[in-house]
């Protein structure tokens, strides 16, 4: 069993073990990293998964709510990513998420309503004052932000796929192949893709959605070629 089905069974039986009900609040990432015994981090990217499946809502000021019941039997997407090469982890999921960021924005652009819109709008706001304040990008604004385009899909599949994923681009976040303006190029496109989106031009939000993926993809073959990794194709 990896580290993180470990973690993510013993957070299924945290919540059983206190009775935990959907609507409850969860206690804070401090004190279950101190019940799990792992770090803060850890709990976060397992919260992470979970608000993924639609199992938790975090809430602003509030906490993170437990939305569904929760066990064991519950399906999972065990997607294993080879730690030993990171690069060609990374194309891997590029490959995926290409086909995933596309459609998400296409169909968000068609179903997504007023109250979807704004919440988008939002998260794209944070993520620009974001990069503005750091001069860079913050995984964690430009998570919320692709959040937000899948959950306005209508389709709770692409939140749950691209959740089993984020650990991955996470560690990417961390150690970005030694690119230091990775996101530059592809933070514009965060803007446009919300523009179509809120116009209802399906084949435009999806257009640039894989604007935002090649450059992506662009930064990722830069970092390896700077540092002669294989796999470069």
């Amino acid at each position: 069993m990896s580290r993180d089905d470990a973690v993510l069974k013993a957070l299924v039986d945290f919540v059983a073990h206190e009775s935990l009900a959907p609507g409850d609040r969860l206690p804070t990432e401090r004190i279950l990293s101190e019940r799990l015994k792992v770090s803060r981090t850890t709990v976060r990217e397992a919260l992470t998964r979970w608000e993924g499946l639609g199992l938790v809502e975090r809430r602003q000021g509030s906490g993170t709510y437990l939305k569904a019941a929760v066990s064991r039997d519950m399906l999972h997407l065990p997607l294993t990513l080879a730690s030993g090469n990171d690069f060609r982890s990374l194309m891997h999921t590029l490959e995926i998420r290409r086909g995933l960021e596309a459609e998400a924005a296409a169909l968000c652009a068609k179903r997504a309503g007023p109250s979807e819109l704004a919440f988008i709008r939002e998260k794209l706001e944070a993520m620009e004052e974001s990069f503005h304040r750091r001069d860079g990008m913050s995984s964690e604004e430009d998570w919320d932000f692709h959040q937000a385009i899948y959950q306005a899909s209508g389709n709770p599949l692409f939140a749950q796929i691209i959740a089993a994923m984020h650990e991955m681009f996470h560690r990417f976040w961390e150690h970005p192949l030694g690119v230091h303006d990775f996101g530059h190029a592809s933070f514009p496109y965060h803007r446009t893709i919300y523009e179509r989106v809120a116009a209802h031009d399906a084949e435009g939000a999806r257009a640039e959605a894989l604007k935002l993926i090649a450059t992506v993809e662009a930064d990722l073959k830069r970092g390896a070629a700077n540092l002669n990794l294989p796999g470069l194709t």
